[in-house]
């Protein structure tokens, strides 16, 4: 566990405490693992506050691979209680507090997405646990306990909390607990290490504290980037519509991929692949291809990469015969004929609305069988005479009309 380290360090932001010239266990991670007599619990909470993971959330959990493949145990936190208040990192106002149903739920499909990603079936190389299991059972006792390991002033240097303090936004106190019911999730698991991005170092840090208070040794803090989107501007969000998720279809996944903007190539490669970086082809073209196929092999499969490759430059040249069995499928049979194409494009989710669907129309981006439609009204008066046919949006969206 000990000969290589390069894992450890490949796409880490920062690690903290860290003095790489000290020789005590408990400031130099290396030295702490060198001593140590057993693997390292190294921990990651993921909260279920939604239904899709996309890449930006995958960074972390690949980095938890690493360490597992390193020997070590990953420590998988299923947020249920927390998702409940809701992380304020990173938000300029209070988060809507979820159901213990819609979490739950949630939770079920965030599992099924990082399966392959996680080694599910080594014995020992994983825990899965739900922060329910001790949080539910705190009373005000220990509640009181834990708020009194800070003070108002260290919650307003916290960024998110400060912006909004500055702004006169409301900051309620449930939201206060937030960064400490994660950190005791270090407490009850006896993390060495927890991972997370590089806007998590508050909650991490607390963590450390926490676990000094309740008189256990403290966790490394292990921070990774944070993921630009598909636009090569901002971080990747589901809501900036600039983000590749882990059960998108091989074929829209390898599409986004295969146009990341140059500057943001040598990042996506050292963050999503297990690549040797000396190795990044130098023309940004093939470089691209290279990352879209090795990212979509991680999820789909070798075989099912290259055919969306295939696929991909088949719909770049209009010959949408290559792909039935990679676009996405959309059912006719419950829609009311005659209809409209702008009525196709809203409810099969190629355009958020008719009007987003006349606009792209008129736009130029629609294209129906690999013909441009430039015919807002176009219409159709039974399901037959688009049956089968590759309905498309820009360069990224498309269905199979069945």
């Amino acid at each position: 566990m000990t000969e290589n380290l390069d894992w450890l360090l490949r796409a880490t932001a920062e690690i903290f405490p860290q003095q790489l010239n000290s020789k005590d266990p408990q400031e130099n991670i290396f030295e702490h693992i060198k001593q140590l007599d057993r693997p390292l619990r190294v921990k990651f909470g993921i909260d279920p506050t939604g239904s899709e993971i996309h890449l930006g959330h995958s960074i972390p959990v690949r980095k938890l691979r690493a360490f597992q493949d390193a020997g070590h145990i990953a420590v998988l936190i299923i947020g249920d209680f927390t998702a409940q208040i809701g992380d304020p990192t990173g938000k300029s106002e209070v988060r809507r507090q979820l159901t213990a149903d819609q979490v739950k739920q949630n939770a079920q499909t965030y599992l099924e997405q990082l399966k392959p990603i996680l080694d599910f079936q080594t014995p020992g190389a994983l825990e899965i646990h739900y922060n329910s299991q001790w949080l539910d059972h705190l009373n005000l006792v220990n509640i009181l306990d834990l708020l009194s390991t800070m003070t108002v002033g260290q919650m307003l240097a916290k960024e998110g909390f400060k912006e909004r303090y500055n702004q006169e936004n409301p900051i309620f106190l449930h939201e206060f607990l937030y960064p400490l019911m994660q950190g005791y999730d270090s407490v009850a698991i006896d993390a060495d290490v927890e991972l997370g991005g590089t806007d998590q170092k508050f909650n991490i840090a607390i963590g450390r504290d926490l676990q000094k208070h309740f008189g256990k040794k403290t966790q490394f803090g292990l921070l990774l980037p944070i993921l630009i989107g598909t636009d090569g501007i901002q971080k990747m969000s589901k809501s900036l519509n600039n983000y590749v998720g882990l059960q998108e279809d091989p074929l829209s996944m390898y599409s986004k991929l295969e146009k990341i903007p140059d500057a943001q190539l040598a990042s996506y490669f050292e963050l999503l692949t297990n690549l040797p970086l000396d190795q990044i082809p130098e023309n940004p073209r093939q470089a691209q291809k290279q990352l879209a196929l090795d990212i979509v092999s991680q999820y789909h499969g070798q075989e099912t990469a290259q055919n969306a490759q295939t696929a991909s430059i088949a719909l770049v040249s209009s010959r949408e015969s290559s792909l039935a069995d990679i676009v996405p499928e959309y059912l006719l049979k419950d829609l009311n004929f005659p209809l409209k194409l702008v009525n196709i494009l809203s409810s099969s989710g190629l355009c958020s609305s008719n009007a987003d669907g006349r606009r792209q129309i008129e736009g130029g981006a629609v294209k129906f069988d690999g013909v441009k439609v430039t015919d807002p009204n176009l219409s159709f008066e039974q399901p037959s005479q688009i049956t089968g046919k590759v309905l498309q949006v820009g360069k990224k969206k498309f269905v199979r009309l069945v």
